[in-house]
């Protein structure tokens, strides 16, 4: 792997982030501690989890796995937002909250302090003065390093920027997104945004749940037990990969894993390594086979003819004001007098 800057920071993190939103649920401990140890073994070290994986279950794996190793060779994030307990104040980003998520984490985790701490999603409840000198202190006490934000649009992360500017607090380092060949409308605000302010860009379900890998050729209503489609309490929400957009983009994936001699899945993660707006896709697994395949994704790369093809499988419709923007381009580009 290679690694990278964490945004305007001087953290170096591996370019493909560990998610671990399996641990405790499709991945038990000792399946989890042989995931982490490899991750580690083949040059990762940026760790990524959330309190409410798992119901904490999570993190109390890592935390196992991390009292017997160097914890300073690991750069290791978790989330807050989520519901965590049965009141009012269970849940959110005020100041009660955020400090007793923190605190919980840290116990679970076995550790002094969190590389990474990210709200998990917006909340319209609280206001951001609240969250973010609540955030600034975390760090001033040493309890976290960075502050980063899981979920925002592009507006909400730029406001949550600039009051800390103002402020003069410790600014929002990263941003996880949803982003992948399938969902590529995170390139219409996000990704700007995020190369003019250095953002580190981590998106999540890198494989849209697997749908990126192939498994589900057959349709979503064939998924097996153990895929996560197939666990889906329902599976309604996946019928969005039962389109004609979804088959261009599954035979053309079947077409440049055919030209590299790679599997779907490292195809699409490379797709992502080769955007330089993206600092590390999350990748997770159940099992020590499924992460030794996403490994693979790493260290090589797909030609341009190969990118332009997979681009055009997975075009969507773009409205105003996004069609607006070659001509823009070109337009700026006359300008410049390039």
């Amino acid at each position: 792997m290679n690694l990278k800057k964490l945004g305007k920071t001087g953290t170096l993190v591996s370019d493909l982030c560990l998610g671990t939103m399996t641990f405790g649920w499709q991945a038990d401990e000792q399946e989890s501690h042989r995931i982490l140890d490899k991750f580690t073994e083949s040059g990762g070290n940026f760790i990524d989890t959330a309190n409410v994986y798992s119901g904490g279950k999570s993190e109390e794996i890592i935390g196992n796995w991390l009292s017997h190793h160097d914890r300073e060779s690991i750069v290791l994030a978790t989330k807050a937002r989520f519901k965590t307990a049965d009141h009012p104040n269970g849940v959110g980003l005020s100041r009660k909250h955020l400090i007793n998520a923190v605190n919980s984490s840290l116990k679970r985790l076995k550790t002094d302090y969190i590389d990474l701490l990210q709200v998990h999603a917006w909340d319209p409840l609280t206001p951001l003065e609240e969250t973010y000198s609540t955030l600034n202190n975390l760090v001033e006490e040493g309890k976290i390093r960075y502050v980063g934000v899981s979920n925002y649009r592009a507006w909400q992360f730029e406001k949550a920027l600039q009051l800390c500017r103002r402020m003069g607090w410790n600014e929002p380092v990263s941003l996880q997104p949803q982003y992948s060949i399938f969902v590529r409308a995170t390139e219409y605000e996000i990704l700007p945004m995020a190369r003019d302010e250095n953002i580190a860009i981590l998106p999540w379900s890198p494989l849209a749940g697997g749908f990126l890998s192939g498994k589900y050729t057959d349709g979503v209503s064939s998924a097996a037990k153990g895929t996560r489609i197939g666990d889906a309490s329902s599976r309604d929400y996946y019928k969005r990969f039962e389109t004609d957009r979804a088959k261009k983009i599954i035979s053309a994936l079947e077409k440049v894993s055919k030209e590299t001699g790679k599997t779907m899945a490292q195809v699409s993660l490379n797709w992502l390594l080769m955007n330089p707006a993206v600092t590390a896709p999350i990748i997770g697994a159940r099992n020590l086979s499924q992460l030794e395949e996403n490994l693979g994704a790493s260290g090589w790369r797909l030609t341009e003819k190969q990118v332009e093809s997979i681009n055009k499988a997975s075009e969507m419709d773009i409205t105003y004001p996004y069609d607006q923007r070659s001509e823009e381009q070109q337009r700026s580009g006359r300008e410049l007098g390039t």
